[in-house]
């Protein structure tokens, strides 16, 4: 099996810096895999609140995670400052599909590649619904 190579700055729409915080680091030195699941959880939604001028919990549909996976290049630590990268790969009647890439500050090439998906539903029900305007056109510029 071929692995596909990290992906570029280019590749994405937008990005969004983060710092890393001393607690990021594992045991061995580098950020534990589960903290960029919330960089991507926290990139996503703060872009999402920004773009919409709302708060997005209030919103009669919300988004849920309904999957999310990472594939890691290189190495990152604290206290290395982050450039998140956002793209959207997929607009569907009630998900996006989100791109996200995690780079070192001012790097070219990603040390991570995430993908976020938003499955939208009733936020009284929890029934799935279509992805509320506001959403749609906030992500718009996001496809690439």
């Amino acid at each position: 099996m071929t692995r596909s190579p990290p992906p570029h700055r280019a590749d994405f729409a937008c990005f969004r810096p983060i710092g890393t915080r001393w607690l990021d680091n594992d045991a061995y030195g580098h950020i534990n895999n589960v903290v960029y699941y919330a960089y991507f959880d926290t990139v996503v939604n703060a872009y999402l609140i920004e773009r919409t001028g709302c708060d997005i919990r209030q919103l009669p549909a919300i988004g849920v995670v309904a999957e999310t996976g990472c594939r890691f290049f290189s190495s990152l630590s604290f206290p290395q400052q982050l450039e998140i990268g956002l793209s959207v790969d997929r607009l569907g009647r009630s998900s996006v599909t989100y791109r996200l890439g995690v780079f070192a500050e001012g790097a070219d090439i990603a040390a991570a590649q995430g993908s976020f998906v938003h499955v939208y539903v009733d936020s009284r029900t929890r029934e799935v619904v279509a992805v509320p305007t506001a959403i749609v056109e906030a992500v718009q510029s996001l496809l690439k």
